[in-house]
């Protein structure tokens, strides 16, 4: 049997589809905000002044629409609390998958003996949630963004079918479709982080030798004052920015731990976890994989 994300309940993707907007929403305006603020460096350090008259003068009218477009993105943002949205929806998104799958596959608490695990997962799914609206999600049931049918039917009929299959059906299914899968995205957002890091790096250096030899020049007296040197230091800093707001570094290190525990589980379940033994195993996997292991293992390798 093949269970993918397709096979979760509706509101699973509706929260996943809002994490994935919101995301592009919040990146977009961080970015446009940092070019701005070079766009606004580079007309200030241009030497020409273009005036338009007596007294209007081009470059620094460009220069303060960049800085006015800075405010105007910033306000929006703050308006439109992307980042928020973001975060919470992907919280949302995350357990109800981990949840899902825990479930269909006798995963703690959803084990083999539980008297009534529909009910129970039920249960566990209203009280997650519902912490998640406490501090401000916004739950599409609640707003009639999804059909009431579609929202009531929290088990979904492939998550009844890989449940009621036997355990090495199960376990077969798990490690494929998503202990595999999420070890390989861990594997690739490693090289992801990887490549753009050593590429923000070699910008911020190439950035600040120059601004360096300039300087020099400037210290020695052969060259006058250059306003290129601002330039450069804007550009080099929101370079900087934009590598620690993407959180390249630590997450390399947080995506390889994660990667190595999900291939020693991999080996467990193939050769050592027993029937007894497998709610456990399914539940500690889950943990690995959360959103909340992930960001505790950045917060401690930053």
């Amino acid at each position: 049997m093949v269970f993918r994300n397709a096979d979760l309940p509706v509101l699973f993707h509706h929260a996943d589809a809002i994490a994935i907007a919101r995301q592009r929403q919040a990146v977009t305006a961080t970015r446009r905000t940092l070019l701005l603020l070079v766009v606004g460096a580079l007309f200030a350090a241009l030497p020409w002044r273009w005036r338009i008259g007596d007294s209007f003068q081009l470059t620094g009218a460009l220069a303060a629409s960049a800085y006015a477009g800075v405010l105007l993105v910033t306000l929006r943002s703050a308006g439109q609390r992307a980042k928020s949205h973001w975060q919470l929806n992907r919280s949302a998104a995350e357990f109800i998958k981990s949840l899902s799958w825990r479930y269909a596959v006798h995963g703690a608490p959803f084990d083999t003996a539980a008297p009534d695990a529909g009910s129970l997962f039920t249960t566990r799914l209203e009280a997650g949630l519902g912490e998640l609206r406490k501090v401000g999600w916004e739950d599409p049931r609640d707003t009639g963004e999804i059909g009431q049918r579609a929202a009531g039917e929290l088990i979904t009929p492939a998550m009844r079918m890989l449940r009621g299959k036997p355990f090495d059906a199960r376990r077969e299914t798990y490690v494929r479709d998503r202990l595999i899968e999420q070890r390989n995205w861990y594997h690739r957002r490693m090289v992801v982080s990887r490549r753009a890091t050593a590429l923000w790096s070699a910008t911020i250096t190439a950035l600040t030798l120059l601004a360096l030899f300039l300087a020099l020049l400037r210290t020695f007296s052969l060259t006058g004052a250059s306003a290129v040197l601002g330039l450069l230091s804007a550009s080099a800093a929101a370079c900087l920015a934009w590598s620690e707001i993407r959180r390249h570094q630590p997450l390399i290190s947080a995506h390889s731990l994660v990667e190595e525990d999900l291939a020693a589980m991999h080996t467990a379940m193939e050769t050592m976890v027993t029937e007894e033994q497998w709610a456990n195993a399914v539940y500690e996997t889950e943990r690995i994989v959360s959103p909340q292991h992930t960001d505790w293992l950045v917060r401690h390798r930053s």
